[in-house]
């Protein structure tokens, strides 16, 4: 056993104690960055390389402060994002999201479909979207400085040219694309005020702007989403929308039939609790 895996054991219990979701993990994940190893290469770190500022990360991690903003990245799909404090951590549930609306635009007749995404964050899912769907056009859509820094960082680094920021709300963005765009997608702000997040990692690291939706039940972004959708959206178009595991119900009442939606359906996600919401708009 080699010095630095010895100290991931010792490092793994520590995280354990602190309730770190997975500590082992973690503790892997922060001797690899430390170390500019691959995970699968920690056990050829000789014992002379062995770098204390582990112990820095260990300890950060310990207080339970994002591994993502110790790292410095976060992993979604097949992207390695730059995320860091100001912009919403992207979370697995997200990927599952992104993944209907992929599946969706490959199903599409449609050689170049254009993609709006409504609060983009660090650009995860439009950048995955950019990234798995050939020749979509994507449009990611952040009004948040903050977020909007991250987004630029990430769509320069892996946009490839096909995918466009706009410093917009999402409440009025992008007029010039109103009846022309395929899929609106959105991980838009929803918890409702006053409630707290369990996680210490979101509820004191993510941005209260990215978590917190405005009106008594959070979820007046959502509305602002369903308008925004049916202004852009062609006959036929599809919106997803991400919502908290209790809001089913809710946000399903937003996309009614007499605004054109059809086909509206809640998802699970892989925890097989509610998550988003698809709809199509205009067509019977």
């Amino acid at each position: 056993m080699s010095l630095l895996l010895d100290e991931i054991a010792l490092a793994t219990a520590r995280l354990a104690e602190a309730g770190v979701p997975s500590p082992r993990t973690d503790a892997e994940e922060i001797a690899a960055f430390v170390h500019g190893v691959r995970r699968s290469e920690l056990h050829t770190v000789k014992d002379s390389d062995f770098d204390a500022l582990f112990w820095e990360g260990i300890a950060r991690r310990e207080a339970r402060e994002p591994l993502q903003h110790i790292t410095g990245r976060a992993y979604f799909r097949y992207l390695s994002l730059e995320v860091g404090p100001g912009v919403f951590v992207p979370r697995p549930e997200t990927e599952v999201v992104a993944g209907w609306a992929i599946d969706r635009l490959r199903e599409m007749d449609v050689a170049s479909p254009i993609v709006v995404d409504l609060g983009t964050g660090s650009g995860a899912i439009a950048l995955s979207i950019a990234q798995e769907v050939a020749l979509a056009r994507v449009h990611a859509v952040e009004v948040d400085p903050g977020a909007y820094t991250w987004a630029k960082r990430n769509i320069t680094e892996l946009g490839q040219g096909r995918v466009t920021l706009h410093p917009e709300d999402l409440a009025d963005a992008l007029p010039e694309l109103n009846g022309q765009v395929d899929l609106v997608v959105s991980n838009p702000p929803y918890i409702p005020p006053g409630a707290v997040p369990r996680d210490p990692e979101v509820r004191d690291y993510d941005p209260g702007r990215a978590l917190y939706g405005s009106g008594p039940d959070g979820l007046d972004e959502v509305r602002a989403v369903e308008r925004t959708a049916r202004r852009l959206l062609r006959p036929g178009g599809f919106v997803a929308v991400e919502h908290a595991d209790v809001q089913g119900s809710a946000v399903y009442l937003l996309f009614p039939e007499e605004h054109g939606w059809r086909d509206t359906r809640v998802h699970q996600d892989l925890t097989r609790r509610d998550r988003f919401l698809t709809a199509r708009f205009g067509q019977e």
